[in-house]
Protein backbone atom coordinates (compact mmCIF):
# COMPACT_ATOMS: atom_id res chain seq x y z
CA UNK A 1 0.00 0.00 0.00
CA UNK A 2 1.46 3.15 -1.08
CA UNK A 3 0.38 6.47 0.43
CA UNK A 4 2.35 9.75 -0.09
CA UNK A 5 4.08 11.10 2.75
CA UNK A 6 1.66 13.51 4.84
CA UNK A 7 -1.54 11.32 4.24
CA UNK A 8 -4.10 11.33 6.77
CA UNK A 9 -4.21 8.06 8.74
CA UNK A 10 -7.06 7.56 11.19
CA UNK A 11 -6.84 4.77 13.97
CA UNK A 12 -10.11 3.36 15.49
CA UNK A 13 -9.36 1.62 19.15
CA UNK A 14 -5.66 3.77 18.92
CA UNK A 15 -5.37 2.90 22.98
CA UNK A 16 -4.80 -0.43 22.76
CA UNK A 17 -0.62 -1.81 22.60
CA UNK A 18 0.13 -2.66 19.40
CA UNK A 19 -2.26 0.64 17.93
CA UNK A 20 -0.72 2.59 19.61
CA UNK A 21 2.64 1.29 18.62
CA UNK A 22 1.58 1.49 15.04
CA UNK A 23 0.67 5.19 15.26
CA UNK A 24 4.00 5.85 16.54
CA UNK A 25 6.02 4.24 13.76
CA UNK A 26 3.36 5.70 11.38
CA UNK A 27 3.92 9.24 12.92
CA UNK A 28 7.89 8.82 12.75
CA UNK A 29 7.47 7.63 8.93
CA UNK A 30 5.88 11.36 8.13
CA UNK A 31 1.81 10.62 7.89
CA UNK A 32 -0.38 12.97 9.81
CA UNK A 33 -1.59 10.52 12.71
CA UNK A 34 -5.33 10.68 14.64
CA UNK A 35 -6.96 8.30 16.08
CA UNK A 36 -10.07 7.60 18.31
CA UNK A 37 -10.74 5.02 21.83
CA UNK A 38 -13.08 4.74 24.90
CA UNK A 39 -10.68 3.74 26.84
CA UNK A 40 -7.88 6.40 27.66
CA UNK A 41 -4.95 5.66 30.30
CA UNK A 42 -1.50 4.88 30.15
CA UNK A 43 0.91 4.24 29.18
CA UNK A 44 -0.22 3.80 25.65
CA UNK A 45 -2.09 7.11 26.24
CA UNK A 46 0.75 8.97 27.59
CA UNK A 47 3.08 7.49 25.08
CA UNK A 48 0.67 9.20 22.39
CA UNK A 49 0.62 12.28 24.14
CA UNK A 50 4.06 12.41 24.24
CA UNK A 51 4.64 11.92 20.52
CA UNK A 52 1.71 14.78 19.88
CA UNK A 53 -1.05 12.28 18.32
CA UNK A 54 -4.63 13.37 19.36
CA UNK A 55 -7.22 11.35 20.81
CA UNK A 56 -10.41 11.83 20.33
CA UNK A 57 -12.58 10.05 23.43
CA UNK A 58 -15.60 7.75 22.02
CA UNK A 59 -16.49 6.59 19.17
CA UNK A 60 -18.48 8.44 16.34
CA UNK A 61 -18.95 9.11 12.91
CA UNK A 62 -17.98 12.68 13.30
CA UNK A 63 -13.94 11.97 14.05
CA UNK A 64 -13.99 10.57 10.29
CA UNK A 65 -13.99 14.46 10.14
CA UNK A 66 -12.00 15.73 8.32
CA UNK A 67 -11.77 12.96 5.97
CA UNK A 68 -8.29 10.71 6.81
CA UNK A 69 -6.98 9.32 3.68
CA UNK A 70 -6.93 5.78 5.41
CA UNK A 71 -8.46 4.13 8.34
CA UNK A 72 -6.96 1.19 10.40
CA UNK A 73 -9.38 -0.77 12.71
CA UNK A 74 -8.28 -2.54 15.60
CA UNK A 75 -9.73 -5.65 16.26
CA UNK A 76 -11.12 -4.66 19.54
CA UNK A 77 -13.74 -2.66 17.12
CA UNK A 78 -16.88 -4.46 16.04
CA UNK A 79 -19.32 -3.83 13.03
CA UNK A 80 -21.90 -2.33 15.06
CA UNK A 81 -19.43 0.63 16.42
CA UNK A 82 -21.34 3.51 15.27
CA UNK A 83 -17.43 4.82 14.00
CA UNK A 84 -17.07 1.41 12.48
CA UNK A 85 -20.98 2.07 10.87
CA UNK A 86 -20.15 5.22 9.11
CA UNK A 87 -16.60 4.10 7.80
CA UNK A 88 -18.19 1.39 6.23
CA UNK A 89 -21.21 3.76 4.78
CA UNK A 90 -18.14 5.81 3.51
CA UNK A 91 -15.93 5.10 0.62
CA UNK A 92 -12.51 6.13 2.70
CA UNK A 93 -10.38 3.05 2.21
CA UNK A 94 -9.53 0.83 5.66
CA UNK A 95 -7.42 -2.19 6.72
CA UNK A 96 -6.66 -3.59 9.66
CA UNK A 97 -3.51 -3.12 12.11
CA UNK A 98 -1.29 -6.25 10.88
CA UNK A 99 -1.81 -5.56 7.58
CA UNK A 100 -0.90 -2.16 7.97
CA UNK A 101 2.14 -3.39 9.52
CA UNK A 102 3.04 -5.30 6.93
CA UNK A 103 2.85 -3.26 4.45
CA UNK A 104 4.15 0.05 6.14
CA UNK A 105 6.76 -1.51 8.09
CA UNK A 106 7.75 -4.64 7.79
CA UNK A 107 8.08 -4.72 3.94
CA UNK A 108 10.83 -6.25 2.33
CA UNK A 109 12.69 -6.54 5.71
CA UNK A 110 13.32 -9.98 7.66
CA UNK A 111 11.18 -10.75 10.09
CA UNK A 112 11.81 -12.01 13.69
CA UNK A 113 8.26 -13.10 15.35
CA UNK A 114 8.05 -13.86 18.78
CA UNK A 115 4.84 -15.85 19.21
CA UNK A 116 3.12 -18.11 22.26
CA UNK A 117 0.60 -17.78 24.63
CA UNK A 118 2.64 -16.58 26.94
CA UNK A 119 6.19 -13.96 27.40
CA UNK A 120 5.76 -12.87 23.91
CA UNK A 121 5.95 -9.16 25.14
CA UNK A 122 9.24 -9.44 27.42
CA UNK A 123 11.19 -12.01 24.53
CA UNK A 124 10.19 -9.49 21.75
CA UNK A 125 11.66 -6.69 24.05
CA UNK A 126 14.69 -8.99 24.90
CA UNK A 127 15.13 -10.03 21.44
CA UNK A 128 15.46 -6.16 20.18
CA UNK A 129 17.75 -4.95 23.04
CA UNK A 130 19.85 -7.85 22.09
CA UNK A 131 19.77 -6.90 18.68
CA UNK A 132 20.72 -3.28 19.29
CA UNK A 133 23.70 -4.99 21.98
CA UNK A 134 25.30 -6.81 19.23
CA UNK A 135 25.06 -3.84 16.35
CA UNK A 136 21.70 -4.38 14.70
CA UNK A 137 19.14 -1.30 14.47
CA UNK A 138 16.23 -3.32 14.21
CA UNK A 139 12.64 -2.00 13.71
CA UNK A 140 10.36 -3.52 15.99
CA UNK A 141 6.44 -3.48 17.54
CA UNK A 142 5.54 -4.79 20.85
CA UNK A 143 3.00 -4.97 22.94
CA UNK A 144 4.30 -2.86 26.17
CA UNK A 145 7.05 -0.20 26.93
CA UNK A 146 10.35 -1.57 26.96
CA UNK A 147 12.31 0.08 30.00
CA UNK A 148 15.26 0.12 27.80
CA UNK A 149 13.43 2.70 25.23
CA UNK A 150 10.44 4.45 26.83
CA UNK A 151 8.56 3.63 22.78
CA UNK A 152 6.76 0.30 21.80
CA UNK A 153 8.14 1.10 18.39
CA UNK A 154 11.03 1.90 16.07
CA UNK A 155 11.51 2.20 12.30
CA UNK A 156 13.90 0.12 10.97
CA UNK A 157 17.34 1.17 10.21
CA UNK A 158 18.78 -1.98 8.59
CA UNK A 159 16.85 -5.34 7.77
CA UNK A 160 15.65 -7.12 10.46
CA UNK A 161 12.06 -6.23 11.81
CA UNK A 162 11.37 -7.57 15.17
CA UNK A 163 7.95 -7.96 16.43
CA UNK A 164 5.45 -9.42 18.57
CA UNK A 165 3.19 -12.14 17.07
CA UNK A 166 -0.24 -12.57 18.69
CA UNK A 167 -2.89 -14.91 17.87
CA UNK A 168 -5.69 -12.75 17.98
CA UNK A 169 -7.59 -12.04 15.47
CA UNK A 170 -6.91 -9.42 12.99
CA UNK A 171 -10.10 -7.70 12.82
CA UNK A 172 -13.93 -8.22 11.88
CA UNK A 173 -13.44 -8.04 8.38
CA UNK A 174 -10.51 -10.10 8.82
CA UNK A 175 -10.68 -13.09 11.45
CA UNK A 176 -7.29 -14.72 10.52
CA UNK A 177 -4.48 -14.36 13.12
CA UNK A 178 -2.21 -11.27 13.50
CA UNK A 179 0.67 -13.02 12.62
CA UNK A 180 -0.61 -14.40 9.92
CA UNK A 181 0.46 -10.81 8.22
CA UNK A 182 3.96 -10.62 9.66
CA UNK A 183 5.85 -12.26 6.69
CA UNK A 184 7.87 -14.39 9.39
CA UNK A 185 11.21 -15.48 8.55
CA UNK A 186 12.36 -16.62 12.30
CA UNK A 187 10.10 -17.01 14.69
CA UNK A 188 10.71 -17.79 18.46
CA UNK A 189 7.54 -19.84 19.60
CA UNK A 190 7.03 -20.07 23.87
CA UNK A 191 4.44 -21.77 24.39
CA UNK A 192 0.87 -23.04 23.51
CA UNK A 193 -2.22 -23.18 25.57
CA UNK A 194 -5.95 -22.33 25.74
CA UNK A 195 -6.70 -18.65 25.60
CA UNK A 196 -9.08 -16.03 24.10
CA UNK A 197 -12.19 -17.76 24.81
CA UNK A 198 -13.99 -14.98 22.85
CA UNK A 199 -12.58 -16.52 19.50
CA UNK A 200 -11.47 -19.79 20.02
CA UNK A 201 -13.35 -22.99 20.62
CA UNK A 202 -10.80 -25.15 22.02
CA UNK A 203 -7.23 -26.01 22.44
CA UNK A 204 -7.43 -27.41 19.27
CA UNK A 205 -8.58 -24.06 17.69
CA UNK A 206 -5.54 -22.42 19.11
CA UNK A 207 -3.08 -25.02 18.00
CA UNK A 208 -4.69 -24.48 14.42
CA UNK A 209 -3.92 -20.75 14.23
CA UNK A 210 -0.01 -21.69 15.29
CA UNK A 211 -0.24 -24.09 12.51
CA UNK A 212 -1.06 -21.73 10.18
CA UNK A 213 1.92 -19.58 11.24
CA UNK A 214 4.68 -22.47 10.79
CA UNK A 215 3.93 -23.06 7.69
CA UNK A 216 4.70 -19.18 6.58
CA UNK A 217 8.36 -19.95 7.74
CA UNK A 218 10.17 -20.06 4.54
CA UNK A 219 12.98 -22.81 4.19
CA UNK A 220 15.52 -20.52 4.75
CA UNK A 221 14.54 -19.22 7.82
CA UNK A 222 14.24 -21.07 11.67
CA UNK A 223 12.42 -21.73 14.27
CA UNK A 224 13.04 -21.46 17.68
CA UNK A 225 10.40 -23.57 19.52
CA UNK A 226 9.74 -24.42 23.57
CA UNK A 227 9.89 -28.01 23.38
CA UNK A 228 9.41 -27.94 27.42
CA UNK A 229 5.05 -26.88 26.13
CA UNK A 230 3.79 -30.00 25.41
CA UNK A 231 1.28 -28.14 22.56
CA UNK A 232 4.62 -26.73 21.31
CA UNK A 233 6.07 -30.26 21.06
CA UNK A 234 2.79 -32.22 19.38
CA UNK A 235 3.83 -29.19 16.84
CA UNK A 236 6.92 -29.99 16.14
CA UNK A 237 6.17 -33.67 15.55
CA UNK A 238 3.66 -33.25 12.91
CA UNK A 239 5.68 -30.97 10.91
CA UNK A 240 9.43 -32.01 11.29
CA UNK A 241 12.21 -34.47 9.94
CA UNK A 242 15.48 -35.44 11.13
CA UNK A 243 17.81 -33.41 9.16
CA UNK A 244 21.01 -35.06 7.34
CA UNK A 245 24.39 -33.81 8.76
CA UNK A 246 25.48 -30.84 6.46
CA UNK A 247 26.41 -26.94 6.79
CA UNK A 248 25.11 -25.21 10.17
CA UNK A 249 22.84 -28.84 10.79
CA UNK A 250 24.31 -31.00 13.70
CA UNK A 251 23.17 -34.54 13.41
CA UNK A 252 19.43 -35.07 15.73
CA UNK A 253 18.77 -31.50 14.55
CA UNK A 254 15.08 -30.98 12.83
CA UNK A 255 13.85 -29.40 10.26
CA UNK A 256 10.23 -28.94 8.97
CA UNK A 257 8.65 -30.45 6.58
CA UNK A 258 8.96 -26.98 4.80
CA UNK A 259 12.51 -26.60 4.19
CA UNK A 260 13.33 -24.89 7.71
CA UNK A 261 15.34 -25.58 10.67
CA UNK A 262 13.90 -25.85 14.10
CA UNK A 263 16.05 -25.85 16.89
CA UNK A 264 14.58 -26.43 20.30
CA UNK A 265 15.22 -24.78 23.23
CA UNK A 266 14.00 -26.13 27.65
CA UNK A 267 15.14 -27.65 30.54
CA UNK A 268 13.98 -31.00 29.20
CA UNK A 269 10.44 -31.49 31.73
CA UNK A 270 8.90 -34.92 32.00
CA UNK A 271 6.04 -32.60 30.15
CA UNK A 272 7.57 -32.55 26.78
CA UNK A 273 6.73 -35.31 23.94
CA UNK A 274 9.71 -37.80 24.89
CA UNK A 275 9.71 -38.77 21.27
CA UNK A 276 11.50 -35.82 20.44
CA UNK A 277 15.14 -35.50 20.98
CA UNK A 278 16.79 -33.59 24.36
CA UNK A 279 16.36 -29.74 23.41
CA UNK A 280 18.92 -28.45 21.21
CA UNK A 281 19.46 -25.48 23.50
CA UNK A 282 19.04 -26.66 27.36
CA UNK A 283 18.88 -24.66 30.16
CA UNK A 284 21.04 -25.74 33.24
CA UNK A 285 22.00 -24.99 36.92
CA UNK A 286 19.97 -22.05 37.06
CA UNK A 287 20.51 -20.02 40.80
CA UNK A 288 19.62 -16.37 41.90
CA UNK A 289 22.99 -14.66 42.79
CA UNK A 290 22.68 -11.22 44.24
CA UNK A 291 19.03 -10.82 42.88
CA UNK A 292 20.29 -11.91 39.47
CA UNK A 293 18.82 -14.60 37.46
CA UNK A 294 21.84 -17.23 36.42
CA UNK A 295 21.61 -20.01 33.93
CA UNK A 296 24.15 -21.65 31.96
CA UNK A 297 23.34 -22.95 28.29
CA UNK A 298 24.40 -26.02 27.12
CA UNK A 299 24.16 -27.31 23.36
CA UNK A 300 25.46 -30.32 21.84
CA UNK A 301 26.63 -31.49 25.78
CA UNK A 302 28.45 -28.31 25.63
CA UNK A 303 27.92 -25.33 27.83
CA UNK A 304 28.21 -22.50 25.55
CA UNK A 305 27.08 -19.52 27.65
CA UNK A 306 26.68 -18.06 31.05
CA UNK A 307 23.66 -16.29 31.08
CA UNK A 308 22.39 -13.60 33.80
CA UNK A 309 19.30 -11.46 33.45
CA UNK A 310 17.60 -9.07 35.85
CA UNK A 311 14.32 -10.72 35.42
CA UNK A 312 13.53 -13.37 37.92
CA UNK A 313 11.82 -16.92 37.23
CA UNK A 314 12.75 -20.16 35.40
CA UNK A 315 10.29 -18.19 32.41
CA UNK A 316 12.00 -15.53 31.98
CA UNK A 317 15.40 -17.77 31.79
CA UNK A 318 13.63 -19.30 29.13
CA UNK A 319 12.96 -16.27 27.90
CA UNK A 320 16.81 -15.43 27.67
CA UNK A 321 17.56 -18.76 25.94
CA UNK A 322 15.49 -18.62 23.12
CA UNK A 323 17.05 -15.27 22.38
CA UNK A 324 20.13 -16.40 22.84
CA UNK A 325 19.68 -19.50 20.84
CA UNK A 326 18.03 -17.14 17.51
CA UNK A 327 21.27 -14.90 18.06
CA UNK A 328 23.91 -18.02 17.41
CA UNK A 329 21.43 -19.13 14.49
CA UNK A 330 21.87 -15.56 12.97
CA UNK A 331 25.31 -15.49 13.77
CA UNK A 332 25.47 -12.36 16.36
CA UNK A 333 28.26 -11.19 18.03
CA UNK A 334 27.32 -13.57 21.08
CA UNK A 335 29.51 -11.50 23.59
CA UNK A 336 27.85 -8.40 22.55
CA UNK A 337 24.45 -10.05 23.01
CA UNK A 338 24.99 -11.33 26.46
CA UNK A 339 26.18 -7.87 27.19
CA UNK A 340 22.34 -6.77 26.04
CA UNK A 341 21.02 -10.09 27.93
CA UNK A 342 22.42 -8.39 31.57
CA UNK A 343 21.48 -5.04 30.67
CA UNK A 344 17.86 -5.56 29.84
CA UNK A 345 15.80 -3.52 32.23
CA UNK A 346 12.36 -5.50 31.60
CA UNK A 347 8.96 -3.78 30.40
CA UNK A 348 6.34 -1.74 32.23
CA UNK A 349 3.57 -3.61 33.83
CA UNK A 350 6.22 -6.60 34.03
CA UNK A 351 7.40 -7.43 36.97
CA UNK A 352 7.65 -3.43 36.99
CA UNK A 353 8.71 -2.21 40.99
CA UNK A 354 6.24 0.72 41.68
CA UNK A 355 7.76 1.92 44.68
CA UNK A 356 8.73 0.75 48.38
CA UNK A 357 6.30 2.91 50.46
CA UNK A 358 7.62 1.92 54.16
CA UNK A 359 9.50 -0.92 53.22
CA UNK A 360 6.97 -2.61 51.02
CA UNK A 361 7.46 -3.50 47.74
CA UNK A 362 4.52 -2.87 45.03
CA UNK A 363 5.09 -4.70 41.84
CA UNK A 364 2.70 -4.43 39.09
CA UNK A 365 2.02 -7.39 36.69
CA UNK A 366 -0.02 -7.63 33.10
CA UNK A 367 -0.52 -11.55 34.26
CA UNK A 368 -4.14 -12.71 34.05
CA UNK A 369 -3.58 -16.36 32.26
CA UNK A 370 -3.56 -18.78 35.45
CA UNK A 371 -0.28 -20.14 34.04
CA UNK A 372 1.06 -16.56 33.84
CA UNK A 373 -0.21 -16.02 37.43
CA UNK A 374 1.90 -18.94 38.86
CA UNK A 375 5.06 -18.51 37.55
CA UNK A 376 4.40 -14.51 38.18
CA UNK A 377 4.25 -15.27 41.73
CA UNK A 378 6.56 -17.96 41.90
CA UNK A 379 9.40 -15.74 40.14
CA UNK A 380 8.21 -13.25 42.40
CA UNK A 381 8.71 -15.12 45.66
CA UNK A 382 11.89 -16.29 44.61
CA UNK A 383 13.50 -12.74 43.67
CA UNK A 384 11.68 -10.63 46.58
CA UNK A 385 10.54 -12.82 49.84
CA UNK A 386 13.23 -13.01 52.26
CA UNK A 387 10.97 -12.96 55.38
CA UNK A 388 7.80 -11.19 54.33
CA UNK A 389 4.77 -12.15 52.95
CA UNK A 390 3.35 -12.07 49.24
CA UNK A 391 0.07 -10.18 48.53
CA UNK A 392 -1.59 -11.05 44.81
CA UNK A 393 -4.06 -8.76 43.74
CA UNK A 394 -6.47 -9.39 40.90
CA UNK A 395 -8.39 -8.60 38.27
CA UNK A 396 -10.26 -10.56 36.02
CA UNK A 397 -10.37 -8.30 33.04
CA UNK A 398 -8.81 -9.74 29.85
CA UNK A 399 -11.81 -11.65 27.62
CA UNK A 400 -11.27 -15.25 28.65
CA UNK A 401 -10.46 -14.21 32.61
CA UNK A 402 -13.81 -13.41 32.95
CA UNK A 403 -15.56 -16.50 31.41
CA UNK A 404 -15.45 -19.61 33.61
CA UNK A 405 -13.57 -21.67 31.22
CA UNK A 406 -10.42 -21.44 34.22
CA UNK A 407 -12.27 -21.42 37.15
CA UNK A 408 -10.54 -24.30 38.59
CA UNK A 409 -6.96 -23.48 37.56
CA UNK A 410 -7.09 -20.31 38.83
CA UNK A 411 -7.49 -21.57 42.42
CA UNK A 412 -3.74 -23.49 42.31
CA UNK A 413 -2.42 -20.61 40.45
CA UNK A 414 -2.35 -18.13 43.56
CA UNK A 415 -1.23 -20.68 45.78
CA UNK A 416 1.97 -19.16 46.24
CA UNK A 417 0.86 -15.88 47.85
CA UNK A 418 -0.25 -15.27 51.74
CA UNK A 419 -3.07 -13.21 50.67
CA UNK A 420 -4.75 -13.54 48.03
CA UNK A 421 -7.18 -10.03 47.28
CA UNK A 422 -9.83 -11.11 44.17
CA UNK A 423 -11.81 -8.18 42.14
CA UNK A 424 -15.29 -8.35 40.99
CA UNK A 425 -14.82 -9.24 37.66
CA UNK A 426 -14.86 -6.46 34.75
CA UNK A 427 -18.22 -5.88 33.20
CA UNK A 428 -19.55 -9.28 32.02
CA UNK A 429 -23.13 -7.99 30.88
CA UNK A 430 -21.83 -9.27 27.13
CA UNK A 431 -21.23 -13.06 28.32
CA UNK A 432 -23.85 -15.43 28.91
CA UNK A 433 -24.26 -16.13 32.90
CA UNK A 434 -23.55 -19.70 32.94
CA UNK A 435 -20.08 -19.10 31.09
CA UNK A 436 -19.21 -15.76 33.62
CA UNK A 437 -16.45 -16.60 35.82
CA UNK A 438 -16.69 -15.77 39.65
CA UNK A 439 -15.18 -14.44 42.54
CA UNK A 440 -17.18 -15.88 44.77
CA UNK A 441 -16.87 -19.28 43.79
CA UNK A 442 -12.98 -18.79 43.29
CA UNK A 443 -12.03 -17.36 46.80
CA UNK A 444 -14.61 -20.45 48.52
CA UNK A 445 -12.57 -22.75 46.81
CA UNK A 446 -9.34 -21.29 47.64
CA UNK A 447 -10.86 -20.88 51.10
CA UNK A 448 -11.05 -24.82 50.77
CA UNK A 449 -7.42 -25.09 49.75
CA UNK A 450 -6.38 -23.14 52.88
CA UNK A 451 -5.30 -20.29 51.30
CA UNK A 452 -5.81 -16.88 52.68
CA UNK A 453 -8.63 -15.28 49.87
CA UNK A 454 -11.32 -12.35 49.65
CA UNK A 455 -12.96 -11.20 47.37
CA UNK A 456 -13.46 -7.04 47.22
CA UNK A 457 -16.42 -4.91 45.20
CA UNK A 458 -13.99 -2.33 44.06
CA UNK A 459 -10.41 -1.54 44.75
CA UNK A 460 -10.89 0.89 47.31
CA UNK A 461 -11.78 -1.71 49.56
CA UNK A 462 -8.65 -3.87 48.58
CA UNK A 463 -6.35 -0.63 49.58
CA UNK A 464 -7.62 -0.82 52.56
CA UNK A 465 -7.57 -4.12 53.34
CA UNK A 466 -3.93 -4.31 52.14
CA UNK A 467 -3.17 -0.72 54.04
CA UNK A 468 -4.39 -2.75 57.41
CA UNK A 469 -2.43 -6.08 57.03
CA UNK A 470 0.72 -4.97 54.92
CA UNK A 471 3.99 -4.94 56.88
CA UNK A 472 7.44 -3.96 56.42
CA UNK A 473 9.33 -6.93 54.22
CA UNK A 474 6.13 -7.64 52.15
CA UNK A 475 5.71 -7.55 49.00
CA UNK A 476 2.38 -6.49 46.90
CA UNK A 477 1.48 -7.87 43.31
CA UNK A 478 -1.16 -6.18 41.67
CA UNK A 479 -2.30 -8.01 38.21
CA UNK A 480 -4.64 -6.93 35.71
CA UNK A 481 -4.17 -6.18 32.09
CA UNK A 482 -6.19 -2.85 32.08
CA UNK A 483 -6.54 -0.03 34.60
CA UNK A 484 -8.13 -1.98 37.87
CA UNK A 485 -9.88 1.14 38.58
CA UNK A 486 -6.68 2.50 39.70
CA UNK A 487 -5.57 0.56 42.07
CA UNK A 488 -1.56 1.44 41.69
CA UNK A 489 -1.33 4.84 43.09
CA UNK A 490 -4.09 4.88 45.33
CA UNK A 491 -2.29 1.79 47.04
CA UNK A 492 1.09 3.55 46.57
CA UNK A 493 -0.18 6.23 48.46
CA UNK A 494 -1.93 4.66 51.05
CA UNK A 495 0.97 2.08 52.22
CA UNK A 496 3.06 5.73 52.28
Amino acid sequence: MNLPANSHIHLIGICGTAMASLAGLLKSSGYKVTGSDQNVYPPMSTQLQELGIPIQTGYKKENLNPRPDLVIVGNVIPKSNPEAEALLASDIPYTSLPKAMGDFAIASRDCIVIAGTHGKTTTTSMMTWASDSAGHKAGYMIGGIPENYGQSFRISKDNYFIIEGDEYDTAFFDKVPKFIHYKPKYVVLTSVEFDHADIYKDLEAVKDSFRRLLTLIPADGVLIANSDNKNVADLIKEISVEAKVGPGIAHGTYVSKYGYKICTYGVGSSDRDQSLNAPDYKLVDRETIDGRNHFVAVHEGKRIADIAIKQSGEYNALNALAVYAMARELKWDLNKTLQGLASFKGVKRRQQVLGTPNNVTVIEDFAHHPTAVKVTLSGIREQYIKNGRLFALFEPRSATSRRKVFQNDYVQAFSEANFVCIAKPFDQSKINEADRFSSTELVADMRLKKIDAHEFDNSDQIVEFVKKNARPGDVVVIMSNGAFDGIYQKLLKALA
